[in-house]
């Protein structure tokens, strides 16, 4: 979970506008920003006891709310509107010439260092970002299973800009709207009332959308305006009724803004990414943060005003904005410069860094173009200066996503692998099955083995390594690959319709990664293939978190009774069981583990009571890196990008998957020898990229083991007959 500030780039936005006393400068909001800013950062910086820094954004959207609404209102009730060129003016001139420097050397950076295919695709974040639609990019990605477990970007951070980007166009509209209806309704009435029913509306309606959505859209719950806009509208009601806060009793405020503040630290150690978020959760640090300001709405440096208004949380404060903009783009890119992780001391350290950059582009970037006289006085110029940022910064990451090459193979036209099947010697019907296996294996493990000192990527490789992530079976994208939050699984079906012989294909993701290889067999013995899958649910009876969703995976336990009992009335000849085998901690059980194997044993058991046979498919290797990028980067020499066997299989853990499924009768199929020799594990075989992403196969490399597949579910199908 990445995050960034939001409110912090208003900093001293009130000073820009004549506001009345009680509405002026606030120090102790300065140090509030500080407090925020410091727990995302150290969140980020991975430091202990920050598990939950992440929150520091709300309290942002909190302190933007604020502000800007009182910015706006205060003109709208002296003038009966609001003048947008002012507006949008100061915001451009405050906000867009740090960013835009932030963003142009975050590209050129990230030409420079990252591999090429996953430089294009962070130059993209780049260009969503500078347009400040980074959040729905982020959104889009985060629903969408298939995109695989990228890198983060060090454009991430931007999310939050781009949501405050959207609230600064969206306010002023509604704040002008109010005072329009205020003016026709209640002629030059300044009562704030009207704007906050108006805010209340949308706090309500905002709150429940994140609540819906933290359940089942959790991306669009954390990247969208929808989702956070009540945080703002807080921000916005306390800026509006701040009249009545200022009446409240010393002591109450007093007491109000340490409680605010633990609130806010309470959050900060006790929420983590596990957890769903926004939602409910999001309430401790939006209410600290609203309970720290209405605090300071009595005296701002009373109370926990005195400590948040110190001269060193107001110097944090001021450079807030900057130090936020730097520090991810260090701690992302600094690894790729070192050529090793950073570790705990070497990330305080980037961090730290990031923090010189902040002073220096506070001292040579922003305030020069904020307070430099030609500016300020016009909102025109203001605009275009902001204007020419964005240009600058979008312009620079086209560009550079023009010179950054598409990779392509330029060795050696690698021979292409076609397994043959081998003529049946005179012998048994099942020897003569178990030799043609034999000598299928062998013929693609000696390919394998060709294949494990490869040098330069081949020019004739399939896919190729830009088409590599789009590589995947038509089941992932038709709907039958059941999505986190999908349940019942419908009829996908393959091969012929009117077979007497139904073969079943039933798991996770890495079941349906078959599927290619699967159809082809269904195809030529006139099978009829069903498809069963689901994302990260095994078909095991485990009890399991989704860590996507952040919650208990009710949905895959739900689908999985569905299809169990499906299975128990169609009872199909055979049904092959496939699942990947890198579930951790996180997961609630790990791969290979004794609950794991445990749980195999009795699904074995519960499957054969229908009557079916069972094919368990061992796992592939674990790559341990997204195959396309690393290759990318190692053109000349894909063996860079080669895990050794003992990184990439778990030799103990498939045999006592074998031993468990084995026990009641079911076939088990160890698939390491198409992939790997004794000491490596090759990505490329023959002409064929074995992998699209960092774990599912292409489904050129599936369809080319087809024959070996077929031949192992022959051999089970074999076993229930007379």
């Amino acid at each position: 979970m990445t995050v960034t500030v939001s409110g912090l780039r208003n900093r001293r936005a009130d000073r820009d506008h004549n506001a009345s006393p009680q509405q002026g400068f606030r120090p102790d909001i300065e140090g509030l920003r500080a407090v925020a800013v410091l727990a995302v950062i150290l969140f980020h910086a991975s430091a202990p006891g920050v598990a939950g820094g992440f929150v520091g954004v709300d309290v942002f959207f909190v302190i933007s709310g604020y502000l800007i609404t009182g910015i706006l209102y205060r003109e709208a009730a002296a003038t009966g509107t609001v003048g947008l060129v002012r507006f949008y003016g100061a915001r451009a001139r405050r906000l867009l010439p740090a960013a835009g420097l932030v963003l142009v050397t975050t590209a050129i950076a990230t030409a420079l260092l990252l591999p090429p295919l996953q430089a294009r695709r962070v130059l993209g974040d780049g260009i969503a970002s500078a347009l400040y639609a980074g959040n729905y990019r982020l959104a889009l990605h985060g629903t969408d299973y298939l995109a695989g477990d990228a890198p983060a970007s060090p454009f991430q951070h931007f999310w939050s800009l781009g949501v405050e980007e959207q609230f600064y166009l969206l306010w002023p509209a509604l704040i002008i709207a109010t005072a329009w209806f205020v003016r026709r309704r209640r002629a030059g009435s300044a009562s704030p009332l009207p704007y906050l029913i108006v805010l209340a509306v949308v706090a309500a309606i905002s709150f429940t959308i994140a609540l819906i959505w933290t359940d089942t859209l959790p991306p669009w719950a954390f990247f969208s305006l929808p989702a956070r806009a009540w945080e703002l509208a807080l921000g916005g009601v306390l800026a509006l009724s701040a009249a009545v806060w200022c009446r409240i009793p010393k002591s109450v405020a007093a007491l109000a803004g340490w409680g605010g503040l633990i609130g806010i630290g309470v959050a900060c150690v006790h929420l983590d990414e596990k957890g769903p978020y926004p939602g409910t959760a999001a309430l401790a640090p939006v209410l600290g943060a609203a309970l720290v300001i209405v605090s300071g709405c009595v005296a701002p440096q009373f109370g926990v005003g005195r400590m948040l208004a110190a001269p060193g949380m107001r110097a944090v404060g001021k450079v807030s904005y900057s130090w936020y903009l730097w520090h991810w783009p260090v701690l992302v890119l600094a690894p790729y410069v070192l050529d090793h992780p950073l570790g705990p001391l070497g990330s305080l350290g980037a961090v730290g860094m990031a923090g010189g950059l902040a002073m220096l582009t506070r001292w040579l970037v922003e305030d020069p173009v904020r307070f430099a006289a030609p500016v300020r006085r016009s909102a025109t110029l203001s605009l275009a200066c902001g204007g020419a940022s964005t240009a600058v910064a979008v312009s620079a990451a086209l560009v550079l996503l023009v010179l950054v090459p598409t990779p392509v193979g330029h060795g050696t036209a690698a021979q292409t692998l076609a397994l043959a099947v081998p003529h049946a010697p005179a012998a048994s019907a099942a020897d003569s099955r178990d030799e043609a296996i034999r000598q299928l294996m062998a013929q693609t493990h000696s390919a394998v083995a060709m294949s494990a000192e490869i040098g330069a990527v081949p020019s004739n490789l399939t896919p190729s390594l830009a088409d590599a992530p789009g590589d995947k079976a038509d089941v992932f994208v038709n709907g039958c690959v059941r999505s986190w939050r999908d349940v019942g699984q419908g009829e996908c079906a393959s091969g012929d319709p009117d077979s007497a012989t139904t073969v079943a294909l039933v798991g996770d993701s890495h079941a349906a990664m078959w599927d290619p290889a699967l159809e082809q067999i269904a195809t030529q013995r006139h099978w009829r293939l069903e498809t069963m899958a689901k994302v990260t649910c095994p078909l095991l009876d485990l009890p399991i978190t989704s860590p996507y969703l952040g919650r208990k995976y009710a949905e895959c336990e739900q689908w999985r009774g569905q299809v169990l009992a499906r299975l128990g009335i169609e009872r199909p000849r055979l049904i092959v069981v496939s699942m990947s085998r890198r579930y951790g901690g996180d997961f609630g059980f790990v791969s290979y583990d004794r609950a794991w194997i445990d749980s195999l044993n009795r699904l074995v058991a519960q499957l054969r009571t229908t009557g079916s046979a069972v094919l368990v498919l061992g796992g592939i290797p674990d790559p341990h890196a997204t195959v396309s990028t690393c290759l990318s980067a190692h053109i000349d020499d894909a063996s860079a990008c080669t895990p050794t066997r003992s990184e990439a299989v778990n030799d103990g853990g498939i045999a006592a998957e074998r031993a468990a499924a084995t026990v009641d009768g079911a076939q088990y199929a160890d698939l390491t020898s198409l992939f790997c020799t004794e000491a490596r594990c090759p990505l490329i075989v023959g002409n064929n990229l074995v992998y699209r992403d960092d774990n599912h196969l292409t489904v050129s490399y599936a369809r080319t083991l087809a024959p070996v597949i077929g031949m192992l579910a022959d051999r089970a199908l074999a076993m229930t007959e007379p």
